[in-house]
Order: C-alpha cells, then structure tokens, then sequence
C-alpha cells in the first residue's frame, strides 16, 4: 500500500513478475501466493464467476481470485435473495467456474443452511465444494459466531476466507442491506469479528458495506488480507459482482459500483439486430447456407 512505502523508503521493490495481477506466472494461484501479495504490500482484484465461459474470459484477462459467489441467486438463478440458494446449486456452479479456468484461485461460497449448525456440518459441505467441484477455498459469512466452523475446515486441510461486515445470508435478520460498522459499538464488533476470524485460520476477509476508514484500520491490523466491496480503497483487494461490473445487471447500482462495460445495452442491441434480419430474411444469407 502506498502510504506504507513512503513511510519505508529502504524496503525492496516488490517482483513484478510475482504479482497476482499481470504476473507472468501460468500455475494455478494459491492461497501462498495470497499471504504473499500481503507481504509484498500489492493490491490485487477478484471477481465473480457462475459458469465456465465467462470465467475463462476472466482467467485469460489474468484476474487471479474468482469467487463462485451466492450472489448467483440474484443474478443467474432468479431468486430475490442468496437466501435460496442450495449447496448442490453451488456445486454446479463452481465445478463450471472451475473446467474453465487454470490459472485463477476459484472460491466457493457456501450457501445458506450448509454451514450454521456447527463446525461438523460445515465440514461435510466444505467438503462437497472441494471434492465434487474442484474449489481451491470456500467462503463463509460471519465473523465471532462462525469462528469454530473456520477452524475445524482449516485443521481439515479446506482454506478458508472469511466473510464479514454486511453479511447478505442475514438479509431478513438486517432488514435490508444497510451499511454495517457505524457506530463505536459497531466498530467494535467489527474489530473482534476480523480478529477472530483470522485466529481461526481464514486466508482472508471479505469487508462488505463497512466505512472506509473503519476497513482500512482493520486491515492494517491484520496480517491476512482483506477484500472490500463497498469498503473503500483502503482495503488490500476489491470484489465485484461480474455482472454489476460490466452492466449487466438491470435497475439502480449499488454506491460502491462502477460499470465498466454496458454489456446488458450490447447484448439487447445484438439480439434485436438477429431479429431484425430473420424477419427481413437478410439471416441466413447465401454465405451461411449448405448445399
């Protein structure tokens, strides 16, 4: 992070072709890598990924975190919530995200019900995600009350990176998605859910709806990096939600996002064309005849 090399002049410049982002490696990232990307001060991007065609797009663009995220229920499966989503959803998906990358870190979330009652049933669907889908890591929300089921997947052999902050599976219990940590009480929960989920072994912390400077106070004070969306830049990474990012995603974005592309704008352009010829008959045209 800049403001702690200046604060350095002597420390070395980092390997560039070491980085998680346009390094020149061609293995597959690790969790390794990650810790060392912390040491090293890098920034580095995730994004998320729900099949095998888009994920490879993202792999080829040296994207080296895809997150297999519940958010697939809002955006790819119809439901209003991740709520819905089940583990064999997850599954699905992963194993698609997976066969279509080779380079990237694929994480798996786990959904809702697959980890809450208790560190033994946490196991067993961590381990779904591993074996039937070919995830690197999972990811799993909370922070104090999920600290026992991080451990027992990390003493497992599973990695595992943490969820804290807004947590959308407790979308009903918030009443909505507001911005968590205001307030020093809130704050204060916040630093012991980081702490707590790093004593239990997770790689990493994703920081959701939290004020900036709250999230760049925890992660100076962790060791392991944190992953902000909606979190400000103080964090180590930053995630998006693919289709949010590139404007697909249909209605009223969220503050914290920025649209790279207008993909759904494109996409709807390109299918009205197709219209437009078959019903003018100037699709299919000689060239794209048999005889």
């Amino acid at each position: 992070m800049t403001h702690v090399a200046a604060q350095n002049p002597a420390r070395p410049q980092a390997d560039s072709s070491k980085a998680l982002y346009g390094g020149k490696g061609t293995r597959r990232i690790t969790v390794r890598d990650i810790a060392a990307a912390k040491e090293r001060g890098e920034k580095w991007p995730m994004l998320t990924a729900y099949d095998a065609m888009t994920a490879s797009v993202f792999d080829q663009a040296g994207i080296p975190v895809l997150l297999v995220g519940d958010s697939a229920g809002n955006c790819h499966l119809g439901y209003e919530s991740t709520v819905p989503v089940t583990l064999d959803e997850m599954i699905m998906l992963s194993s698609a995200v997976v066969r279509g990358t080779s380079r990237s870190l694929i994480v798996g979330d786990l959904p809702f019900g697959s980890y809450q009652e208790g560190p033994t049933q946490a196991l067993r669907s961590a381990t779904r995600l591993v074996k039937e889908a070919g995830v690197t890591a999972v990811k799993l929300e909370g922070g104090e009350r999920s600290a026992h089921q991080i451990e027992l997947l990390v003493q497992a052999g599973i990695p595992v990176m943490a969820h804290i902050g807004l947590t959308p599976q407790s979308v009903n219990a918030f009443g909505g998605y507001p911005v968590q940590g205001r307030g020093e009480e809130a704050a204060q929960q916040l630093r012991r859910d980081a702490k707590a989920v790093q004593d239990a072994g997770a790689f990493a912390v994703v920081l959701e709806l939290v004020p900036a400077e709250l999230a760049a106070e925890v992660t100076t004070a962790l060791h392991v990096p944190t992953v902000g969306i909606g979190a400000g830049a103080g964090c180590d990474a930053q995630v998006l939600v693919w289709t949010d990012m590139a404007g697909m995603t249909d209605g009223r974005m969220p503050k914290f996002v920025r649209q790279y592309a207008a993909l759904r704008e494109s996409l709807g352009d390109a299918a009205k064309a197709f219209a437009d010829d078959v019903v003018g008959g100037a699709y299919p045209a000689e060239e794209h005849s048999f005889h």
